[in-house]
């Protein structure tokens, strides 16, 4: 582990720097692929199911015969905290719903705004090592709060061509639409351009590794929106004396398990925290199942010391994390003052693992530092805000003038007439 005391402004930049590898090479894949699915639809789709995952099937949809046996297979026990953490993500998401917002900005002149759904829209679920079920509930639990018409998820099968139970378990238990075997940069490129199999969708979610993440930015140069730029996991813990030693260890490691590009940090203002935490995080890693990944992240992790509050402050913000955990005495202080990070955990009962299954926030958060411009998916992410005018003889009268002035000025005389036909018209009808 690497420990770095008291580091100089200029430095933070190479020191928080993320572990993340060159997309040259991956960018050239993924164009290849989309270029392929574009021009070959389910062909190209089942050509690279079986390259990468390998698995060969005929029926790409997963079939209510799945979906039954998925529910049978999963214990009743798994079953309840699933429900649970769903029953919480939609009092958190339920209640972000915004009222219509409607102004009379002058006499004669009303303007509303009012809130639709994005009617199609793909969910991405990485499967593998780490099924993430949990992500389809916090996609699918706010997208059907929104009103979304058509949910469609794409997973990888694995070689029996099956998709972890558990996801099929939560997804039809959200209410998604449709599911489909199929993973990767194929998925993306599918619910990109739609093929035969699989519909096209106007704004794609989900998390996945590098070679996903590029597909999805590609995506958006061909009409479709995403939820945000993401890459691998990451965290940041600002603690002191007042932190448990071996909390923060489990919260570092509970990171690290995710990938051996994931990243963890510990920026603390006492030495004694960090050696503690330290050596609670090789007696920890010794007996965890994914050891040899949380052992290759923990590896690039780093423990800062710096001297107080507001340098440790200064250098989170300057990192925007995409999780962020305060265990301090004066927790304040980073509440209030926080500006970059995508969620943030407070106080030594707060593990970061809450917000990743039950306690009803979203964990698709954004990583690289784009917590510094972007939010995490939130009841929003499914919505589009639309304005609304209607306008009076009288409205017309009261902004008419300002309107013509301006488009002559802008040399737009079309623009000019529009307005000036109308208030002729009212005069001539009026005598005003």
């Amino acid at each position: 582990m690497n420990k770095i005391f008291n580091p100089k402004p200029e430095t933070w930049s190479a020191i928080l720097k993320r572990p993340t590898q060159t997309i040259d090479d991956i960018e050239v894949t993924v164009k290849e692929i989309f270029a392929a699915i574009q021009k070959k639809g389910d062909e190209a789709v089942a050509k690279y199911t079986s390259l990468f995952d390998g698995a060969t099937f005929e029926n790409i949809e997963v079939s209510s015969t799945e979906i039954e046996q998925a529910i049978s297979a999963i214990p009743n026990e798994l079953k309840t905290a699933i429900q649970l953490a769903k029953s919480n993500i939609e009092k958190f998401h339920s209640a972000q719903k915004t009222d219509k917002v409607i102004v009379e900005t002058i006499e004669g002149v009303h303007c509303w705004q009012e809130k639709r759904p994005i009617q199609k829209i793909g969910l991405y679920i990485p499967g593998g090592t780490a099924p993430l079920f949990s992500t389809v509930l916090m996609l699918a639990v706010p997208a059907n709060i929104a009103g979304c018409k058509e949910i469609v998820l794409c997973s990888p099968p694995d070689k029996n061509g099956k998709i972890n139970p558990a996801i099929l378990y939560a997804a039809n238990l959200c209410g998604v639409t449709k599911i489909l075997k199929v993973g990767g940069i194929q998925a993306i490129a599918a619910m990109t351009f739609g093929t035969k199999s699989i519909p096209k969708v106007y704004k794609i979610f989900g998390p996945g590794n590098q070679f996903v993440t590029v597909a999805k930015q590609l995506a958006t140069q061909f009409g479709v929106a995403i939820d945000m730029p993401a890459g691998p996991s990451e965290l940041l813990i600002v603690a002191d004396d007042t932190a448990v030693p071996a909390f923060v260890a489990s919260d570092l490691l509970s990171q690290a398990e995710h990938g051996i590009d994931s990243q963890v940090i510990l920026v603390s203002t006492s030495t004694t925290l960090i050696d503690e935490v330290e050596v609670a995080i090789q007696s920890q890693l010794e007996v965890l199942p994914r050891k040899a990944i949380a052992e290759k992240a923990i590896a690039n992790s780093k423990l800062i010391y710096v001297e107080n509050d507001t340098i440790a402050l200064e250098l989170i913000d300057e990192y925007g994390p995409e999780h962020f955990i305060i265990c301090t005495k004066d927790e304040e202080f980073y509440i209030n003052n926080i500006g970059n990070a995508g969620s943030v955990f407070i106080g030594n009962y707060t593990p970061e693992s809450a917000g990743d299954y039950a306690s009803g926030t979203n964990h698709t958060l954004p990583t690289n530092g784009y917590a510094k411009n972007y939010s995490g998916v939130n009841l929003d992410s499914f919505m589009k805000s639309m304005t609304f005018q209607k306008i009076s003889e009288k409205g017309i009268q009261n902004i008419g003038k300002a309107i013509e002035i301006m488009a002559e000025a802008e040399g737009l005389q079309a623009h000019k007439n529009a307005v000036t036909l109308r208030l002729a018209n009212i005069k001539d009808l009026t005598g005003f």
